[in-house]
C-alpha cells in the first residue's frame, strides 16, 4: 500500500459477521472495494446497500490489484481455500475462525501465512474487552499467585428450537464439530491467554439435544428455518462438557451449549489462583470480580485507570458501556497496525487459530475414545 493511499478491504461473506467486519474496517479508515456474497446476484443487493462494488466470485476478489486485505466471513469449508488464495496473491487475511474444517487444512492456513510474511489473523475478539487485559496484566504481575483451577461456560440459545437450523449444523460446511468448535474455541482460547497456561490433555463428551433439524438451514443466530418437514439427523453436538488439564498441571474444566435457554452469548471464566481470583462475564463486560481471602473487589472499566492495556482499549467513561462490537473495532484496528508493521499486543494470529485447532480435534478424538488425549 503506497503511503497516504487508503487501505482497501474485500468482504468476502455477507451474513451478520460480514456487517461486524465492515463496520470495524470503515471505523479503521479503510475504504470497502466490494462484496462477496453467496450468489453473484446476493453480492449485488449487498452491494447496492453498503454503497461499494460487487464480487461475483472469489477470484475476482483476488484480481483486483487495488485490494489490499481480504476479510473472510464465509462458512468453514471456505476458509481454508480462500484464505490460501489470498495470501497467495499477496493480500493480507482476517479470517473467521476455525481456520479450517480439518487440522490438515488449518496447519496448511497457516505455515502459509508464516511464509508469506503477510499479516493473518483470527477474530478471537473477546481478548479485546479492557478488562480482559486488566485481569491478564494482573496476572502478569503475580498478583494470583500460582493458579489451582480454571472454570466456566460458554452458553447460548439460539439453537434451541428444533426447527432451528444453519449451515454450521452440517458437518461438510461447518465441521465434525459445532458447539465446540464455535464458540468452546473463544473460551479456550480467553482463558489460555489470560491465564497464561496452555491445554495439554482433554477429557471431553458431547451431546445432541435436538436430533433432526431443517435441512435448509438459514443465517446464524436467525431462529427458526427452512422447511421444519424436511428434517436430516444432526451429526454435529449442541452441548460439550470438558476436563482439561495444562502443561503446568492445572486443572480446568467448561461447560459449552447452544441450546441453554435465556443464556444468549454468555462467556464466563474464574480463575482460581493461591492469592486470589478473578472472574469475568461477557455479557457484563464492563465490571469484573476480584476475589480474595479476606474481602472481595468489583473492579469497573474506565478511562485512564489500570494496566496500559486497560487504558488503551478503554474509550469511554465508567458507565457509558463498551462491548463486542468496541472489541471488534480494536481488533481490526490492530491488524490493520500490523500491515504497517506495528505489533500489537494480543493480536490473534494464524498460529493462535492452528492451536485452536488443533485443540478442536483433541476434544473430538477424546470424546470417540473416551479418555484422556493429548493436544
Amino acid at each position: 500500500m503506497s503511503p497516504g493511499k487508503p487501505r482497501r478491504a474485500a468482504i468476502a461473506g455477507a451474513g451478520m459477521i460480514g456487517e461486524v467486519h465492515r463496520r470495524s474496517a470503515l471505523l479503521a479508515g479503510a475504504e470497502i472495494a466490494g462484496v462477496l456474497a453467496s450468489t453473484p446476484q446476493r453480492s449485488l443487493e449487498k452491494a447496492g446497500e453498503w454503497g461499494v462494488g460487487a464480487f461475483a466470485t472469489f477470484d475476482e476478489v483476488l484480481a483486483d490489484d487495488s485490494v489490499d486485505v481480504v476479510h473472510i466471513c464465509t462458512p468453514n469449508a471456505t476458509h481454508a481455500p480462500f484464505a490460501e488464495a489470498a495470501l497467495a496473491a499477496g493480500k493480507h487475511v482476517i479470517c473467521e475462525k476455525p481456520l479450517g474444517i480439518t487440522l490438515d487444512e488449518a496447519e496448511r492456513m497457516a505455515a502459509a501465512a508464516n511464509s508469506s510474511e503477510l499479516v493473518a489473523t483470527v477474530p478471537f475478539v473477546y481478548r479485546y474487552h479492557p478488562l480482559v487485559r486488566e485481569i491478564r496484566a494482573r496476572r502478569q504481575a503475580g498478583e494470583f499467585g500460582d493458579w489451582h483451577l480454571l472454570h466456566g461456560s460458554y452458553l447460548q440459545d439460539w439453537m434451541l428450537d428444533p426447527d432451528a437450523s444453519g449451515w454450521r449444523v452440517d458437518p461438510e460446511q461447518g465441521g465434525v464439530s459445532r458447539a465446540f468448535a464455535d464458540i468452546g474455541s473463544h473460551w479456550c482460547d480467553l482463558v489460555q491467554w489470560v491465564s497464561g497456561e496452555t491445554f495439554t490433555e482433554v477429557f471431553a463428551e458431547f451431546s445432541i439435544a435436538v436430533p433432526t433439524r431443517p435441512a435448509a438451514g438459514g443465517a446464524s443466530f436467525a431462529g427458526p428455518s427452512g422447511d421444519a418437514d424436511d428434517r436430516v439427523e444432526v451429526r454435529t453436538e449442541d452441548t460439550a462438557t470438558l476436563l482439561l488439564r495444562t502443561g503446568s498441571d492445572v486443572l480446568a474444566s467448561a461447560t459449552i451449549s447452544q441450546v441453554a435457554a435465556g443464556r444468549k452469548n454468555r462467556l464466563w471464566f474464574e480463575l482460581d489462583g493461591s492469592r486470589g481470583s478473578a472472574v469475568f462475564d461477557q455479557e457484563n463486560p464492563e465490571q469484573v470480580w476480584l476475589g480474595g481471602a479476606e474481602s472481595n473487589e468489583v473492579l469497573v472499566r474506565d478511562i485512564g485507570t489500570g494496566s496500559a492495556e486497560h487504558r488503551r482499549l478503554s474509550k469511554l467513561p465508567a458507565g457509558h458501556a463498551q462491548g463486542y462490537a468496541d472489541c471488534f473495532d480494536a481488533f481490526v484496528a490492530d491488524t490493520y497496525a500490523a500491515m504497517d508493521g506495528e505489533n500489537p499486543e494480543g493480536l490473534p494470529t494464524f498460529a493462535d487459530g492452528l492451536r485452536s485447532a488443533r485443540l478442536v480435534d483433541a476434544v473430538v478424538r477424546a470424546t470417540g475414545n473416551r479418555s484422556w488425549t493429548k493436544v
